[in-house]
C-alpha cells in the first residue's frame, strides 16, 4: 500500500528484492545505485551481519514521473535471505507494492530458490497479501555461469503460468538488471493508476 505524503506532494512505493542468500538481490540494488544519477538518488543503507551481507535492508528512492499531480518515490528494499531471517522478512513485506524475485540460476542453487519462493508465498499470506495480485516480476541472475539451469526449466518451476515477467540477468555486470526495474515499477504504476497509464 503505498503512503501518500500530501504535504510534498510525494507517492511513496515500495518494491521488495527477495530471493535466497547470495542470489544477487544486493548486487541489483548496488548496480542501480552505482548507476543512477546521484540527484535522483537517495542515500544507501546497508546494514550487514555475519551470515549475511545484507540482515536487513538497503534503501533506494528513485523518481518515476507523476500520478495526479504527485511525484512518485519508489524505494527498494532487499530482504536477508536465509529462512531463519523469516521475521525481519515479513516486517521488510509489510506495505509492499511490488516484489521481484532474484533466482540464482545454478543447478546447485535450485532447492534454495525454491524455499525461498515458498517462503515468499507464506510470509506474505501472513501479512494478508496474495502474490497474485501483487505487481510480480522475476530475474533469473547469474545466467553467465556455467552451471545456469535452462531458461524453460526455471521458469516451468517459479512461473509456470506464465503470469509474471521474467528477466535474464548478469547482476554484477549490468544485464538485466535495469529492465527488471523498470517492468517492476511500471507493474507498480500501473496497479497505482488502477491499470490505466495515462
Amino acid at each position: 500500500m503505498p503512503f501518500i505524503n500530501y504535504s510534498t506532494k510525494e507517492i511513496n512505493c515500495k518494491i521488495v528484492y527477495y530471493g535466497c542468500g547470495l542470489s544477487g538481490k544486493t548486487t541489483n540494488l548496488q548496480f542501480i545505485y552505482d548507476h543512477t544519477a546521484e540527484k535522483t538518488r537517495g542515500k544507501l543503507i546497508n546494514l550487514s551481519h555475519e551470515n549475511e551481507r545484507t540482515l536487513f535492508f538497503d534503501f533506494l528512492p528513485l523518481d518515476a514521473g507523476e500520478v495526479r499531480g504527485f511525484k512518485t518515490r519508489f524505494h527498494l528494499y532487499t530482504i536477508p535471505g536465509q529462512s531463519f531471517y523469516e521475521v525481519s522478512q515479513q516486517f521488510i513485506l509489510k506495505g509492499v507494492d511490488g516484489i521481484v524475485l532474484v533466482l540464482d540460476s545454478q543447478r546447485e542453487r535450485l532447492e534454495a530458490n525454491l524455499e525461498s519462493y515458498e517462503g515468499l508465498k507464506k510470509n506474505l499470506e501472513f501479512q494478508g497479501y496474495d502474490l497474485a495480485k501483487i505487481p510480480f516480476v522475476v530475474q533469473f541472475n547469474k545466467r553467465d555461469l556455467p552451471s545456469a539451469v535452462s531458461i524453460s526449466e526455471l521458469s516451468q518451476a517459479f512461473n509456470r503460468q506464465g503470469q509474471s515477467s521474467e528477466f535474464e540477468a548478469v547482476a554484477n555486470k549490468g544485464p538485466g538488471v535495469f529492465e527488471t526495474l523498470t517492468e517492476i515499477t511500471k507493474l507498480v504504476l500501473l496497479d497505482l493508476k488502477g491499470g490505466n497509464i495515462s
